[in-house]
């Protein structure tokens, strides 16, 4: 009998392993991503690293596949494909789909930090404490798309720009045709008289050496530097406030994020989550040796930007997110959520702040002597 009981237990046993492996099976699911950046990009790898985390927490069962910009469609094509789940999952800058909801620009690059003085880790503060996350989710339904956002990479702030020739002030900024990023941001730049031209990433050395364009900003010294801006521009402004916050983040098909366990869905959170400290953390060290090198080694010039551009481009974007807030709802409700973060949180981290950069400038500038 005690034979016979151990025999049925293991075919028991068995079975409900095979079942468990079945199951197991069943769970796996590859996610392709296609990103609107080339792949050598700093934002791949870091995304490829949010990948990593993902197959790490979930025990191999979701595969996050990154796909190059154009792979299966083009990159203004992308959240399109992923809301009819022609792809599963796509990977840009929230603000690039502000033609669909002008409030993306608020999580994807809020101009001139939201006019409150929100700088990226702030911005994190408000989106993971002060209802950020909730008012975000709550974006791709205004939108109408099918999909399920999560917030990955925040950077900032982004330089003003590079030039051919020092601008001492906006009078000279005023006389350059200059690439800005879409959106409100560039149409800021419209505002004060600058001649904005909206263009993507891989037009912008074109556009330069062709002379179709004076003067150009993409983002950081590294990501500046791979796109290989000082190989046709010296004079490199560091301080800019078109994009204080930018953020890059990752969309899934609403359909293809419900099929996942609670436990696939959890992990996807997690390591977003660690994505949002991993990317700031990666960028002050990779922008640090970029912008050495750039000075060091390869004849760039760094300047400070003209006192008279922060006063022009505040008040500009301040009235450009009135309008927006007066012209939409959801926008109005998005903005205020943020004002409303800032009269509490901006005080005490401009203040903390102002020593941190104080501390900085101190040894940054025993290293000028």
């Amino acid at each position: 009998m005690y034979e016979l009981r151990t025999w049925t237990s293991g075919l028991m046993g068995a079975a409900f392993g095979l079942t468990a492996l079945a199951s197991a099976a069943a769970a796996e699911v590859t996610i392709r991503v296609q990103s609107v950046i080339p792949a050598k990009a700093d934002e791949v790898f870091m995304l490829e690293d949010f990948a990593a985390d993902v197959k790490a927490l979930t025990d191999g069962e979701v595969i996050i596949e990154v796909l190059p910009a154009g792979a299966v469609v083009g990159v203004r094509e992308t959240l399109d494909a992923v809301d009819s789940g022609l792809i599963e999952g796509g990977f840009a800058w929230t603000h690039y789909w502000s033609g669909k909801h002008p409030a993306a620009m608020l999580f994807g690059s809020p101009v001139a930090g939201a006019g409150v003085g929100i700088d990226n880790i702030a911005f994190v503060s408000w989106f993971q404490y002060g209802g950020g996350k909730e008012l975000y989710d709550q974006l791709w339904t205004e939108m109408g798309v099918n999909v399920k956002g999560f917030m990955l990479q925040p950077v900032g702030p982004e330089a003003l720009g590079w030039f051919k020739e020092p601008i001492a002030s906006m009078d000279d900024f005023r006389k350059l045709r200059f690439r800005t990023p879409p959106g409100i941001p560039g149409q800021t730049y419209k505002d004060i008289g600058v001649a904005s031209v909206a263009m993507g990433g891989g037009d912008i050395l074109p556009a330069l050496e062709k002379g179709t364009i004076d003067a150009a900003e993409w983002c950081c010294p590294k990501p500046d530097s791979v796109f290989g801006f000082q190989k046709v521009l010296k004079h490199y402004y560091l301080q800019g406030l078109h994009q204080v916050v930018v953020n890059a983040d990752l969309y899934i098909n609403g359909d293809v994020y419900n099929s996942l366990t609670p436990l696939q869905q959890k992990a996807l959170e997690v390591a977003a989550n660690a994505s949002l400290s991993k990317s700031m953390s990666y960028r002050i060290y990779e922008n640090g040796k970029a912008l050495k090198d750039l000075v060091e080694n390869q004849g760039v010039i760094l300047h400070d930007t003209p006192a008279d551009y922060f006063t022009e481009y505040m008040a500009a974007a301040k009235a450009s997110l009135e309008t927006n807030a007066a012209e939409n709802e959801f926008f109005a409700k998005v903005w205020q959520s943020q004002k409303d973060f800032a009269e509490v949180a901006v005080p005490f981290w401009a203040g903390s702040q102002a020593s941190n950069a104080a501390l900085g400038k101190a040894f940054a500038d025993t290293l000028k002597k």
